[in-house]
């Protein structure tokens, strides 16, 4: 659990049960993180409809979160499927997920600069 990375986990855990479980640590931290800064942007963009009368944007920003987490669920369930039954298909599941919700974090957060 360490720096709450995939690398972390890698280097830290010897086994794949060990790596799963810190994996696992990683994506619910993540997980948190990401629903704060949509937290903060659906403020945003609350306090912008209020203000302008316009809900739009607000709108398509729920879409396009709704949007990505299908994306993101898409994109990693085949990856997983491709390497199934191994037991590493699920560390890549939760690699891939991990990597999508840190980039929707680094998204969402480059808005707020």
């Amino acid at each position: 659990m360490a720096k709450n990375t995939i690398a972390s986990c890698e280097e830290k855990m010897a086994t794949t049960d060990d790596i799963s479980r810190c994996l696992d640590s990683v994506k619910e931290k993540k997980d948190r993180e990401l629903q704060t800064w949509i937290n903060n942007q659906t403020f945003i963009l609350e306090e912008l409809a209020a203000h302008n009368g316009r809900h739009a944007s607000l709108n398509m920003f729920k879409r396009s979160q709704r949007n990505f987490i299908s994306y993101r669920e898409n994109n990693c369930r085949w990856q997983y499927l491709v390497l199934a039954p191994d037991p590493h298909a699920a560390a890549a599941y939760k690699k891939c997920y991990i990597t999508l919700t840190q980039y929707r974090i680094e998204e969402l957060a480059s808005l707020n600069k």
